[in-house]
């Protein structure tokens, strides 16, 4: 079962990849079961990967035209410029500061859409499985599915504790269990680094000139001190 993500993946780069007919397609798998393909592998991991010829209108012509009508090919679902427009349609659906949404997906995942935590929370924003299920994210490493999940949460979190910047992003990585009962951050290190990490990297874009959505209040929305 393993073999079907990397086997639809390397169709994808059989259409998408501008390579000569007769170039060489090298692979390898990481540790995380992904798949990844290149023509000019520079990596001792890439082993040759032999890729039959394909005749126009084969069943394989008809499955790679399968693909690419249901889904879009993450290839340019993860390029800065359509993150960038999830993160504002994101914001302007729930109301949330993309600059602050954009600081969580820096600190959660470096904007990897694909990173798995040793824990297991998944994607941009580092979604655990039960609350990506909650949020209805069907796929946690769909970069548009999963920023629409975790400012969805980001939004419940704010309100939850009157728009407190801090505490939201406290209960978004300890868990609101641990921040409620108080109402202070919790003497957890990994979650004090990782409001501090947060609120360093919202101040940086905020400081550079990056303006906010204009229907977001942002001063009634955020405590940042």
């Amino acid at each position: 079962m393993k073999s079907r993500p990397c086997l639809t993946v390397f169709l994808l780069l059989v259409v998408l990849l501008p390579i000569a007919a007769d170039a060489a397609m090298y692979a390898y798998v990481d540790a995380r079961g992904i798949c990844h393909y290149t023509n000019a592998p520079g990596d001792g991991r890439y082993k040759l990967n032999e890729r039959p010829a394909r005749r126009v209108g084969s069943p394989e012509d008809q499955l790679i035209g399968t693909i690419l009508r249901r889904s879009s090919s993450r290839l340019s679902l993860a390029a800065p410029q359509a993150l960038n427009t999830y993160i504002h349609v994101a914001a302007s659906t729930h109301q949330v500061d993309p600059l602050l949404i954009k600081a969580v997906i820096q600190a959660e995942s470096n904007f990897d859409p694909n990173a798995v935590s040793s824990k297991g929370a998944q994607g941009l924003m580092q979604l655990m499985p039960g609350t990506a299920r909650d949020l209805q994210v069907a796929n946690p490493f769909d970069p548009r599915q999963n920023i629409d999940g975790g400012t969805k949460y980001l939004r419940y979190l704010l309100d939850n504790y009157k728009g407190n910047v801090e505490l939201s992003l406290a209960a978004y990585n300890a868990g609101p269990g641990n921040v409620t009962p108080y109402g202070l951050i919790p003497d957890i290190p990994e979650t004090q680094a990782y409001v501090a990490k947060v609120l360093q990297n919202y101040r940086s874009y905020r400081s550079s000139g990056m303006v906010s959505l204009p229907s977001i209040n942002v001063r009634n929305m955020v405590t940042v001190h």
